[in-house]
């Protein structure tokens, strides 16, 4: 029954035990809303079930386990690979001079301070946008900081007003070439380059803005609110899917119940 006993727990282990525990959080975060959290659990699961086994000693279902887990590590590389790529990004394009901005890309830390974002005003401007055919194309970020996607653009810091966003998108502005991210009311940057979904059931109908739209939606958690050049529809993606809304006002209260 020894064996049972605590360890000694120490200054040391704490902070082993809290490091460990803000890098699964942060790795939960870079990965919610997209397919791969039920891998990341299905892991976590098994994980734990052969830890369990060992324990016990129940040696041939560790043995299969740790037979898994001694391959495990090829197999996330080929599955993580998206989310390996964006994580090393996020980790490459941090500033770690700057605190502030650090913090800001650890996204668990985030304070009740933050300033909300203007849905409203933000709607309007689509409204208007599509009443004139403008085509636009709008980044809400949540928890997952986008940073390592607004270094493709034109950085920016200029707070959410109608009129801004609409001369933003205006046909013959130098800006209206790509996205916008728009972060704690805030455009954080124009003309980004979003990656663009291969999904092939997206209807024909939508071009390069609404895949480019989904692909974000997909590897983000971020909101994204496209305008179509061609038709004016304005259109609400989450979670790499189109998310239906009879009017302009159900669309505001989706959005500010989704950045809350």
């Amino acid at each position: 029954m020894d064996e049972l006993k605590f360890w000694d727990f120490g200054i040391i282990d704490f902070i082993d035990v809290f490091l460990v525990a803000i890098l699964l959080y942060y790795v939960y975060k870079l990965i919610k809303g997209t397919v791969a959290i039920n891998i990341f659990i299905g892991i976590i699961i098994i994980y734990f079930v052969w830890k369990l086994t060992a324990f016990l000693k129940m040696g041939l279902l560790s043995s299969i386990f740790s037979g898994f887990m001694d391959v495990g590590i090829i197999a996330l590389i080929v599955v993580f690979q998206p989310e390996i790529r964006k994580f090393l990004l996020m980790v490459g394009s941090t500033n770690f001079g700057n605190k502030r901005k650090f913090l800001r890309h650890l996204n668990f830390l985030k304070t009740e301070g933050q300033v909300q974002t203007d849905v409203d005003e933000i709607i309007s401007a689509c409204k208007k946008m599509a009443s004139t055919r403008t085509g636009a194309l709008i980044v809400l970020e949540r928890n997952n900081n986008l940073d390592f996607l607004t270094s493709s653009g034109d950085a920016m810091n200029i707070a959410v007003t109608q009129p801004i966003i609409e001369s933003i998108f205006f046909k013959n502005s130098p800006l209206h070439d790509g996205a916008i991210v728009i972060a704690n009311n805030t455009v954080k940057a124009t003309r980004v380059i979003l990656p663009v979904s291969n999904e092939r059931n997206i209807p024909q109908r939508f071009g390069l803005r609404h895949r480019a739209a989904v692909g974000i939606t997909e590897k983000t958690d971020a909101l994204a609110i496209a305008v179509s050049e061609e038709t004016g529809q304005i259109s609400y993606i989450k979670n790499g899917e189109f998310v239906m809304f009879k009017d302009n006002a159900e669309l505001i209260e989706m959005i500010k119940k989704d950045l809350a």
